[in-house]
């Protein structure tokens, strides 16, 4: 090829070559302004104000702050003063009865025992103690209203036990009184009962049990107790019941606790109260 022919040859190469990046540039910029037209023409999709603002599935949901169960944006700062309890306020309590029963605390129902017979079972809460704080529980040993008897013509032994973080325990300065009383004299051939009406608002704080007997305190080789008292922790606490462990079946126990025994200069850190209402009829007679 001569030079003229060559120089033809490389001239029309560079001319292909300037319209295919001339073409691709057009194709690119046409693309992009249709892809914006399609994003223009699509209306916006509502959004649930109930929903709250999109969020990345995998960031997982939005958690209000400040402890509590808030609405994330709507909640309202705290207002100054106020402090919360948290459960590091909170005391433990478990209680085993032979076979039932249910607490009150400062007149409020705040356990029942879920078995009334059996198998023996331990009932572990988690209370938040104002002190003084007035401990009432009615205590039921198995027994038939109208003879006093189990399976028949049997007698059988009863028995409390409660253990509270701050130190409070079962024992003898506890208050008890029976309120169904039998077989009278343990005959079981021809047994009959002693019953007593409970009183009115005997879980109370203001209830007098002045004139009540002090609670007897029982061997645990008396009572007995199955494998799940073993597995909870009542050390230094007594079991109690009445002078009458086999006969006295329906018990009410109180007692007043004026300060936390393990930490009697703890005060109140909390400074709210609750507004829920809470009363009502009392389950438990």
């Amino acid at each position: 090829m001569d030079a003229k022919h060559g120089q033809q040859a490389r001239w029309m190469v560079g001319a292909c070559a300037a319209s295919f990046l001339l073409l691709g540039a057009g194709s690119i910029a046409f693309g992009t302004e249709q892809q914006g037209q399609q994003e223009q023409s699509q209306p916006a999709k509502p959004q649930n104000p109930q929903q709250g603002p999109q969020q990345n599935p995998q960031q997982g949901p939005r958690r209000g702050g400040g402890g509590g169960g808030g609405r994330g944006s709507a909640r309202k700062p705290p207002q100054d003063g106020i402090v919360k309890p948290d459960m590091s306020d909170t005391i433990r309590v478990a209680g085993y009865a032979d076979n039932w029963f249910a607490m009150y605390i400062n007149g409020k129902l705040v356990a029942v025992d879920s078995i009334d017979f059996l198998p023996h079972n331990v009932v572990a809460i988690d209370i938040l103690p104002e002190y003084p704080m007035t401990i009432a529980v009615i205590a039921k040993d198995n027994a038939d209203p109208k003879t006093g008897c189990e399976y028949g013509r049997s007698i059988g032994d009863a028995g409390l036990i409660l253990k509270f973080a701050d130190g409070t325990v079962t024992d003898a300065s506890w208050k008890a009184k029976c309120f169904f009383h039998g077989p009278i004299d343990g005959k079981t051939d021809d047994p009959k009962v002693r019953t007593e009406e409970l009183p009115a608002n005997w879980f109370t704080v203001d209830f007098d049990d002045s004139s009540w007997a002090n609670a007897t305190e029982w061997p645990e080789e008396r009572i007995q107790p199955k494998q799940p008292y073993f597995e909870h922790d009542f050390k230094g606490a007594k079991w109690i019941w009445t002078g009458d462990l086999d006969l006295d079946n329906t018990v009410l126990f109180r007692k007043k606790v004026e300060k936390p025994s393990l930490n009697p200069d703890a005060k109140r850190r909390w400074t709210t109260k609750p507004d829920i209402d809470t009363s009502g009829p009392t389950p438990v007679k």
